[in-house]
């Protein structure tokens, strides 16, 4: 049984800030994303347009199309999120991976607009180990200098690698200050995967603080519990409860990142019984309703 756990006092203060414009979703197949959220009792969700492992352009299965998707999110009330495929790496050195990776990154932004997206996720990418580190953040500050933003990207931490550019403070600190004099700069955000930051060996008690500090904000939270130990580098996500992290801690984050405007979204397993589950258990600790 998952453990049913309230916030703690101390950050009751907190929750009187968290208004009616937080929205809890899960990732669901983008086929019918509308109903898959409602019946997760959500009004978020992130989709994937296309197989996250291939390079083939993004694709909009809803019946209807973009135009479609959005009127129905709209009338629902469901705030759509995108995450880009898992292949892209505009940090590469390689330019046979960097250069289809803009170009995809950049088509996974403008079908998010047409299906009015709040925003696409996309991982931070990395380097090898015999790269130069800071070619990986002058690449991310050409992309974000080269691309246009109808629909605004949300950089994700990463869980694992010593030579990512999202994983430890102080990398994402390096790569906010490569793009933060871009003009584009203002739609580029942050998104927090609570799994990432512990398996990374971040402390959660102070992540939130620490990240916005950085980058001055939090847009979307990727609420996840751990299957892999603090600091073990593994990127594997668990029911909340039913992993590594303290319910306490997963909570307390929640609570902070809901207190600054962030979104979540569970990517969670156990399709729909798992993550109803996991989005009431959130509802509950924000005190946020349906």
């Amino acid at each position: 049984m998952r453990p049913r756990r309230t916030v703690d006092a101390a950050l009751s203060a907190d929750l009187d800030r968290v208004g009616c414009v937080t929205r809890i979703g899960a990732t669901v197949d983008q086929a019918d994303p509308i109903s898959a959220a409602v019946a997760r009792g959500a009004d978020a969700a992130q989709i994937i347009l296309g197989d996250p492992q291939s390079w083939s352009k993004p694709e909009i299965a809803f019946p209807g199309g973009a135009a479609a998707l959005a009127e129905r999110a709209a009338e629902a009330g469901v705030r759509l999120y995108v995450h880009a495929p898992y292949v892209i790496n505009v940090a590469s050195v390689n330019n046979r991976l960097r250069i289809p990776s803009r170009k995809l990154l950049q088509q996974s932004i403008q079908a998010a607009a047409e299906i009015g997206a709040a925003g696409v996720v996309v991982h931070g990418g990395h380097v090898t180990k015999d790269d130069d580190p800071a070619a990986g953040f002058d690449n991310w500050r050409k992309a974000v200098e080269g691309l246009e933003l109808p629909c605004p990207v949300l950089i994700e931490n990463t869980a694992g690698g010593n030579h990512a550019m999202a994983r430890y403070l102080e990398s994402i600190e390096r790569l906010w200050a490569a793009i933060g004099d871009q003009p584009n700069a203002e739609r580029v955000g942050f998104c927090l995967d609570t799994c990432h930051a512990f398996a990374a060996g971040l402390e959660l008690d102070s992540v939130v603080e620490k990240v916005r500090a950085i980058t001055g904000r939090i847009d979307l939270v990727h609420a996840n519990d751990s299957q892999g130990g603090f600091g073990s580098g593994r990127d594997r996500h668990a029911n909340f409860g039913e992993g590594k992290i303290d319910p306490e801690q997963l909570a307390a984050v929640a609570v902070a990142a809901a207190a600054v405007g962030a979104d979540f979204i569970c990517e969670t397993p156990g399709e729909e019984i798992g993550q109803t589950a996991d989005v009431a258990w959130l509802r509950e600790r924000l005190g946020v309703q349906a």
